[in-house]
């Protein structure tokens, strides 16, 4: 939970998509900070415990929940910012040397999931397996616009004095770090391979 509310004040914002909601945890967070959340799903059971948990946060006015996949529905969306947490593809990515986004997200690209996220808005914060490699994120920032080419910034989550994944920032989400408090048990900045 303070993962997600670092996130959520890195990312405050009117609208924000979350487009792999599960079962709404970032969502809520969002809620607490953004004027309006979109929140997607392709399962129908978590999106139905996403709407259940964010009535006991008091958030679920605040909050437009979506049954559909994030890669039909991307062209006619339209937000702020957009935080991205794909599935990792199972509890194997941790155990691998290093995580592949091309390859390892159950069936999904995630450079292309970066790219549909960026063709709504380049404001995209992506949450990433703690062993995605610096040359993947750097290949991520690659895709952005000219306008954003050379913004982004990777932050390590720690909790517990534990890596727990990686965040990486683009557009003017990059270096909101240094306009947001960070909390000492939930991200250190930086970049730890």
């Amino acid at each position: 939970e303070r993962v997600a509310e670092h996130i959520a004040l890195r990312c405050q914002c009117d609208l924000i998509l979350d487009p792999f909601a599960g079962v709404g945890g970032n969502a809520i967070q969002f809620a607490l900070t953004c004027e309006r959340v979109i929140a997607i799903d392709l399962d129908l059971e978590r999106l139905r415990l996403a709407r259940h948990n964010a009535h006991v946060y008091g958030v679920a006015d605040r909050i437009d929940f979506v049954h559909g996949d994030f890669v039909s529905l991307a062209p006619r969306l339209s937000a702020d910012v957009v935080f991205l947490s794909p599935p990792w593809g199972g509890p194997t990515y941790s155990s691998a040397p290093a995580f592949d986004v091309r390859t390892m997200m159950g069936g999904l690209d995630g450079m292309h999931l970066l790219r549909l996220a960026l063709e709504i808005t380049p404001h995209v914060a992506y949450y990433l397996p703690r062993n995605v490699p610096r040359d993947q994120v750097a290949a991520l920032a690659e895709l952005q616009g000219k306008d954003y080419v050379d913004e982004v910034e990777c932050e390590l989550c720690v909790l517990n004095s534990r890596p727990k994944a990686k965040v990486a920032y683009f557009g003017e989400l990059a270096g909101a770090a240094a306009r947001t408090a960070v909390h000492p048990a939930a991200a250190d900045n930086g970049f730890n391979n």
